[in-house]
């Protein structure tokens, strides 16, 4: 029998474990379930899995944080101003949801069809991290704070340029050379703030950069639990 606390080994039809004190009852551990090893992954926790597939699992997930935070670190200290944002391979990830976020609020009137496709950008990361967290695999929701960070990020040049509009626009010009075509120019416009353009764009900058760390800091914590659970004695 195995203690599903401490997972130590002892005689079956005990009914408090030797080693941790737990009342087996209490838990309601079934006696057949605990006569076999856990073969599962719930709520962040690794456990012990024949053949090893466990020990690659958290090796992956390893790797995907480390890059995760290398690549984050140079999101956090790349400029506002400038082209480096959109020059960056996530920029081409969330074009796409910007582009169908005009598409999809465009039923609700031009300022929100303007405004849907940054809305479009940070919903798609947010419904993504949703959906992982209903399917309880909290490592992968994670990834998905740390994608809704650098999307937040990557709109703050966008916001920045409004009133300058040197930016190159997906349409290969200008919002200086076309009038009402860069959305945060019409955005900040319509609402009077176009003045605090540099100011948004750092709100946006910093939200963004709490979500990154936020993100790397509960995936580190995640795995540092997964690490523990393999180490302790059986």
């Amino acid at each position: 029998m195995i203690c599903p606390k401490c997972a130590h080994a002892q005689p079956d039809g005990t009914e408090v474990c030797l080693r941790c004190g737990v009342i087996f009852a209490k838990v309601r551990v079934d006696h057949s379930a605990s006569q076999s090893p856990p073969t599962s992954i719930h709520e962040g926790t690794i456990e012990e899995t024949p053949g090893g597939m466990d020990t690659l699992q958290l090796a992956g997930r390893l790797v995907i944080w480390a890059i995760l935070l290398v690549w984050g670190g140079k999101f956090i200290f790349m400029p506002i101003s400038g082209e480096d944002f959109s020059r960056s391979y996530m920029h081409l990830v969330n074009l796409p949801f910007h582009e169908a976020g005009h598409v999809i609020f465009a039923p609700f009137g031009r300022f929100i069809q303007v405004l849907g496709g940054t809305l479009g950008q940070w919903l798609m990361p947010a419904v993504v991290t949703a959906s992982f967290l209903r399917r309880k695999d909290h490592f992968a929701a994670t990834v998905g704070v740390w994608w809704l960070g650098q999307s937040f990020m990557d709109i703050a040049p966008y916001m920045d340029d409004a009133r300058a509009g040197q930016l190159m626009l997906l349409g290969g010009v200008t919002g200086s050379e076309v009038e009402d075509y860069h959305d945060w120019e019409i955005i900040l416009t319509r609402l009077g703030l176009l003045q605090y353009d540099h100011v948004i764009a750092r709100i946006s900058f910093f939200c963004g950069t709490l979500f990154m760390i936020g993100g790397l800091a509960w995936g580190a914590g995640i795995l540092y639990r997964q690490i523990q659970s393999r180490r302790r004695p059986i």
